[in-house]
């Protein structure tokens, strides 16, 4: 016999009360199936544009869930960790535009020093505008002109939220060593940052989160 059990966004996830001798899940099948009980919703939407969409994919329901944050920043330390080495770049530092960004750069953080008590990686928050008191910065925490920096986002869609971190970081005397998503909703956001000269790792895409039997929609809306 086979349990539903309660999802608000997401796909209906069945459990069965049967014991089944499997292979555990890895960390990234793990957060993918996170995101699609958490972060895909169906329903009637209307997007910045003003266009309608009956999906909207909620990535911050996943980032700001605990067991979520836990899983981004082990798999997103280790796409890190993957691309530095294939690309011979040191990192100092990673961030992005607020709000999307900032769970998951804390998250990457934070796995990174509990993985190794040396490491010396730090993260930074990029405001959408300076703030207007105090010091008046445009990048918040932990980033020093010369940093090597990756640049992280939720979701990309046109790639402008993630153009704009780029933009800030440079001009503060940063250097972009790549930039990693994650979900790329696969609508030109990807090609659009890559032919400013920077390579885009999406951990998912928007294929990833769309279950085999749902029926295929014709846009899709990201938080």
């Amino acid at each position: 016999m086979l349990a539903t059990l309660p999802t608000k966004c997401g796909v209906s996830m069945q459990r069965s009360t049967h014991s089944v001798d499997v292979k555990a899940p890895t960390p990234k099948e793990q957060l993918l199936e996170i995101l699609k009980e958490k972060s895909v919703c169906h329903g009637s939407f209307t997007l910045a544009s003003g266009v309608q969409s009956d999906l909207y994919i909620d990535a911050k329901q996943t980032t700001q869930d605990p067991r979520g944050a836990i899983l981004v920043g082990r798999v997103g330390w280790e796409v890190v960790k993957q691309v530095a080495r294939d690309l011979r770049r040191r990192i100092d530092s990673i961030g992005g535009l607020t709000m999307g960004a900032d769970p998951i750069a804390s998250s990457i953080g934070i796995f990174a020093h509990l993985e190794d008590s040396s490491s010396e990686l730090q993260t930074f928050v990029v405001r959408k505008v300076p703030k207007t008191h105090g010091r008046h910065k445009l990048i918040e925490g932990n980033f020093s002109a010369g940093d090597s920096v990756v640049i992280v986002d939720d979701v990309i869609t046109t790639g402008g939220s993630t153009l704009q971190a780029i933009e800030a970081v440079k001009e503060a005397g940063g250097e972009i060593a790549f930039v990693i998503v994650l979900v790329d909703r696969q609508e030109g956001g990807r090609k659009n940052i890559e032919k400013h000269g920077y390579r885009v790792v999406p951990i998912f895409t928007r294929e990833d989160l769309i279950v085999a039997d749902a029926p295929r929609r014709s846009d899709i809306a990201i938080a």
